[in-house]
């Protein structure tokens, strides 16, 4: 598998989210009912980080590896410094400007491992 393809897919998936956020929906909003929490500012970074994995997989495949290994491990610390500081019951903000829950924690860490481990799929250069 060549790399451009997970980067291609986890860019739209990136994008996807980013716009969802925008759009009242129970699963990925502001509202405290959402599953997980993401306001103006977390949805940005779910768009800019989409149109990154776009660029390395289309503008920059043979960097794609890289970046995708320094992706991942600051999503899974991200969601460990989530975890650790804001437990699974709280809301908080991770970095001073990315709003955060349980769920989200799990998530960038899940993601974090996921992104990481794609950038040594075979053919992966």
């Amino acid at each position: 598998m060549d790399i451009k393809k997970p980067a291609l897919v986890i860019g739209i998936m990136f994008i996807a989210v980013g716009l969802l956020g925008f759009i009242p929906n129970p699963i990925i909003g502001e509202s405290g009912k959402a599953i997980f929490h993401a306001d103006t500012m977390h949805n940005i970074v779910h768009i800019v980080s989409g149109i990154l994995f776009l660029v390395f997989a289309f503008a920059a495949p043979a960097y794609a590896p890289a970046f995708m290994k320094i992706f991942g491990v600051v999503y899974l610390l991200l969601g460990i410094i989530g975890i650790v500081n804001f437990g699974m019951d709280r809301m908080g903000t991770v970095l001073g400007f990315l709003h955060v829950n349980g769920a989200d924690n799990l998530l960038h860490m899940g993601l974090g491992v996921a992104i990481f481990i794609a950038a040594f799929l075979p053919n992966a250069k």
